[in-house]
């Protein structure tokens, strides 16, 4: 049986503890897209694995502590905390609105939420 879109985006989030680009990437569609809204979308599995490892290069590891999560059909939405565990030791813990879309058991669309001016604050 294949998992519920809840199913797979509560574990999904728990793959970011120890990130894996590739597999991450893994969870897409072919045609899928990660937003991150400040930012431009990434499409594609390929761009997304480059996208997280370029992202993640600086990190040990991101637990997401999903305070909330409510599911609907193909649509995940989760109010959490992205708590980047930085190499050097360091954390920084990120206020994120997560929206999920599903298709067949992969993820098709990808947006989060977020101050861009905490992440900018982060790495000054």
């Amino acid at each position: 049986m294949t998992q519920t879109p809840d199913a797979l985006v509560t574990e999904f989030c728990k793959k970011w503890a120890s990130p894996d680009a590739a597999e991450l990437a893994g969870y897409f569609t072919e045609d899928g897209i990660y937003h991150n809204i400040p930012m431009d979308p990434v499409q594609g599995p390929q761009a997304i694995a480059e996208f997280i490892a370029g992202f993640t290069a600086a990190f040990d590891g991101i637990d997401f502590q999903v305070h909330k999560q409510v599911s609907g059909g193909n649509i995940v939405m989760n109010e959490r905390t992205d708590v980047m565990r930085r190499k050097d030791g360091g954390e920084i813990a990120l206020p994120v609105m997560g929206v999920f879309e599903v298709v067949h058991g992969k993820i098709a669309r990808w947006s989060d939420y977020f101050d861009m001016e905490t992440v900018t604050k982060a790495f000054a």
